[in-house]
């Protein structure tokens, strides 16, 4: 199991006592796993959103995506913010790009993307939770859904594109199995045929994305991965409400 831990203290700030990552595991061997534990967030999310939908859609909204914020410590928007800033200033330079994303300041883009981010799930949810009404296991379900096919995106971009330099990317794709990732994809689909079809697209976003970071940067480091999730899960919730 020290494949599934790593990738739960990765990814999240779920306790996980008496494990050790750097002793039981890498983030490569953790790679099958970042599926499930995208469940899970999911899951902790519709939680949240079901304890405040009594006060509310927006209520239960907001508490949602604190959960959301708080079960994943901002690592994820954190990428988002240094990936807007890393293409803002970078003009097409992997080297400058890598430069600017890795700065610790957030300037101008980072903090505008990531506001808008913010903006953009606190809507979507509301919008989400008052299309579900009281059919909250439905929107678990989604939620669960939305949540793991953004993290299994990160497998296909981590396959598909190569990592910029030595880092979170590079130790990512080492452990990513083209076949697992098929059997995982294949596995979401299914489930999602039952619950939420539109979920599918999942798959040519990831696609899509790749391609992005191929022809814009030349390759992608763990803040495109961060990114990477932050849209595909805005997209996916933007989606589940227009089906």
């Amino acid at each position: 199991m020290s494949g599934f831990l790593t990738a739960l203290t990765f990814l999240t700030r779920l306790p996980a006592p008496g494990f050790a990552p750097e002793r039981a595991g890498d983030l490569g061997r953790a790679a099958p796993w970042l599926p499930v534990v995208g469940a899970i967030v999911g899951l902790i999310v519709a939680l949240a959103a079901a304890l405040g939908s009594g006060a509310g859609p927006w209520v239960g909204a907001l508490l949602a995506l604190l959960a959301w914020t708080a079960v994943t410590g901002g690592l994820h928007l954190e990428g988002l913010g240094d990936v807007a800033d890393g293409l803002g200033a970078a003009h097409g330079d992997p080297k400058r790009f890598i430069e600017v994303a890795r700065d610790p300041h957030t300037g101008a883009f980072g903090v505008i993307a990531i506001a808008l981010q913010i903006a953009t799930k606190l809507v979507l949810l509301a919008a989400m939770m008052q299309a579900a009404e009281s059919d909250l296991l439905a929107m678990a379900a989604a939620l669960a859904l939305t949540a793991a096919w953004a993290r299994w995106g990160t497998l296909v971009i981590a396959r598909a594109v190569p990592p910029l330099g030595d880092g979170l990317a590079s130790r990512l794709a080492a452990g990513v199995d083209p076949r697992a990732v098929a059997l995982e994809g294949v596995g979401l689909a299914i489930v999602s045929l039952f619950v939420a079809p539109m979920l599918i697209a999942a798959v040519p976003i990831a696609f899509g994305l790749a391609l992005y970071w191929r022809q814009r940067v030349g390759g992608v480091n763990g803040d495109c991965h961060g990114a990477s999730i932050e849209i595909t899960e805005s997209a996916l919730l933007l989606l589940l409400i227009l089906a």
